[in-house]
């Protein structure tokens, strides 16, 4: 996607393999190669756990039988921070979960539950409560919890830090005076340099559209007003892209799911709907996930240079060797131009052997949907010609998309925005 507006083309990934069954209410969270799935709630509440590999385009069921898992969970939250995946709220027993601080911690290198201590641990007398529906965000070495809907309680303004180095938890907020999002659950949050940003959602029972900002830095909020942007919305979802938040689906009611992609670039502070490609439309989604991968979907540092600049070097070096990626997406007259790669085969539109053709891919690909010239290269455990490796390093060398996960109707999509090079 480029700072100029163009359509996006949307595009089911099939399976050829075992594969999650559909839901709404979920978590899920990007890591390296790998994006975990966690619960929610089809016809009925579910407690599986599933890894979907990017690279070899699979999925695989992970344990979650074992004591130190949550048990059903929706409306949760799930971050990860140095191979640590945290697992916030969702639980259905309220009775139980006065008992206990609702988090859990997942190790995805030796993939196993991990024992959170808890409150004896660090001896502290105040911690979160369950909740669902509210929203989680990492900013350098702490988890930021703001809101979600308390039994009784209803709407929560709450806002709170883990700190992952020293397992302490901590209040934050407004003072009384000062202006805040208030009671909140059913918004969307993400992290851009030392802000965070906070759309929509419930307030009772009531929609908002409006927009916020805390500020890391001064610990205060800001209220972001625009003549344009999306309407009310709940259940959406919201990530990086380069200086850009991107904001997809939700809807005006929990039951009236949209297929509306916004852009909101913090260069211009201003709001626009992308466009899709009218043979590519995007699903209607509503309590879904979403997980942006490549370099351009990773959070910025506060430290990195100018804006336009990150990730600093580029994202396409790979040591000058080692191109894992075929997939080439540049702008074309009235569409995109893309050339398919399949199992190592070069195909068209039509899935025959040959060059790309104008206009736009085929609605069907056969084979891996993410074409690596070397799947077996980006293996867990294998490193980059110029010596990096890790989740963070993989995260540099996937391709610029966004992954759709869940809600009814609705399959795994992979959504290729125009103007986004590969290669």
């Amino acid at each position: 996607m480029s700072q100029k507006s163009g359509p996006c083309l949307w595009t089911p990934i099939p399976h050829s393999g075992a594969a999650p069954r559909d839901r709404y209410k979920h978590s899920c969270c990007a890591l390296g190669d790998s994006v975990y799935l966690l619960g929610g709630r089809g016809t009925s509440l579910l407690n599986d756990f599933w890894r979907y590999n990017v690279v070899r385009n699979d999925w695989t069921e992970l344990d979650c039988s074992c004591d130190f898992a949550p048990e059903e969970v929706e409306e949760h939250s799930m971050v990860a921070y140095q191979g640590l995946l945290y697992v916030f709220g969702g639980m259905i027993d309220s009775g139980y979960s006065g008992k206990k601080t609702p988090l859990w911690l997942y190790d995805t290198d030796k993939e196993q539950w991990l024992c959170w201590p808890g409150r004896s641990a660090y001896s502290q007398k105040v911690v979160p409560v369950n909740r669902k529906g509210h929203s989680a965000v990492v900013f350098e070495s702490a988890m930021y919890v703001y809101g979600g809907y308390i039994d009784i309680k209803g709407s929560s303004q709450e806002f709170w830090s883990l700190d992952f180095d020293t397992g302490a938890w901590l209040v934050l907020g407004p003072g009384r005076s000062e202006a805040s999002p208030g009671p909140r659950h059913g918004h969307s949050a993400m992290t851009h340099l030392d802000g965070m940003y906070l759309f929509g959602g419930l307030t009772g029972l009531r929609e908002q559209s409006d927009f916020w900002r805390w500020n890391f830095s001064t610990h205060s909020w800001s209220s972001i007003k625009s003549l344009s942007g999306p309407s009310k919305l709940v259940g959406h979802s919201a990530v990086v892209y380069r200086d850009n938040m991107l904001l997809f689906g939700g809807g005006g009611t929990q039951s009236s799911p949209r297929d509306a992609v916004w852009r909101f670039s913090f260069l211009t502070q201003g709001w626009e709907r992308l466009a899709a490609l009218p043979d590519g439309p995007p699903p209607c989604k509503s309590h879904h996930c979403i997980a942006g991968l490549g370099p351009s979907c990773q959070p910025r540092p506060r430290t990195d240079g100018p804006l336009g600049e990150w990730p600093p070097g580029g994202h396409r070096h790979l040591g000058g060797r080692l191109r894992p990626f075929k997939n080439r997406c540049s702008p074309s007259e009235g569409g995109i131009e893309l050339e398919t790669f399949c199992n190592g085969s070069r195909r068209d539109s039509a899935g025959q052997d040959g060059g790309s053709r104008n206009g736009h891919a085929g609605k069907e690909a056969k084979g891996a949907c993410l074409t690596f010239e070397n799947q077996e290269a980006f293996g867990k455990g294998s490193k980059c010609e110029d010596g990096s490796g890790g989740e963070e390093s993989m995260a540099l060398h996937l391709p610029d998309m966004l992954l759709v996960m869940g809600e009814a109707h609705g399959r795994t999509r992979r959504n290729i925005p125009v103007a986004t090079h590969t290669d």
